[in-house]
């Protein structure tokens, strides 16, 4: 579940939205997918950055990098071993604009793309960690998941947690406890998002330009 998502948005477009104090960027992608580079926002060493990292979380425990994971649900990731220590300290949040999924019950499986209905980027809730398996620290992320709205159950049961405005801001606050964060870990308002079905083409990773987003009745 969110496989894949968009990010054309950069951190100078939501700088003063986060006030991050520093800001790594990327080049726009309309196809990140596991294992790339996404950009993310924590509160770290006493400042509020924006940085780099690898997609798919290996927790500093793990001895292979193939234990990587791209989501983790919202539900278990307090408890989960694999999660529960990255969930107690700070959180982070990756930048995106929308993101696919695929409808199993159709053969072969249509992908729809989402987005919020009023296009302004938005950020995913995330846990991140540094791996020390290789020659230097490799820090990684994940996004959590929750039970899908009333839109994106069409598609899929999970969805991404979407959070934006003060819902983003308390996540990122390091201060707050996380058992008190379960307000944030709710789907994302279907009145505010919108979908709509997109070329297959959206499944190689290779393809990556504006048309994958485009409408396409099947």
């Amino acid at each position: 579940m969110c496989g894949r998502f968009t990010r054309m948005a950069s951190w100078a477009d939501v700088h003063k939205w986060l006030s991050l104090l520093t800001f790594a960027e990327l080049p726009p992608s309309y196809n990140v997918a596991p294992t790339q580079r996404v950009l993310v926002a924590r509160d770290h060493d006493g400042k509020r950055e924006g940085v780099a990292m690898r997609r798919g979380l290996i927790p500093s425990w793990a001895k292979n990098p193939k234990m990587a994971q791209i989501n983790a649900r919202s539900e278990t990731a307090a408890t989960k071993p694999m999660f529960r220590a990255a969930f107690k300290k700070p959180r982070c949040l990756i930048l995106a604009n929308g993101y696919y999924e695929w409808k199993k019950t159709t053969k072969p499986k249509q992908p729809y793309y989402y987005r919020v209905k009023d296009e302004n980027p938005f950020t995913f809730a995330g846990l991140w960690e540094t791996w020390h398996g290789e020659d230097k620290p490799l820090e990684t992320c994940a996004i959590l998941t929750t039970n899908a709205n009333e839109l994106a159950k069409e598609v899929h049961d999970r969805m991404p947690v979407i959070l934006t405005g003060d819902d983003a801001l308390a996540w990122l606050d390091s201060a707050l406890d996380p058992a008190a964060l379960g307000e944030q870990l709710r789907p994302f308002s279907p009145k505010d998002m919108v979908c709509n079905p997109v070329s297959m083409v959206v499944g190689n990773v290779r393809n990556n330009n504006a048309s994958l987003i485009e409408a396409d009745p099947y």
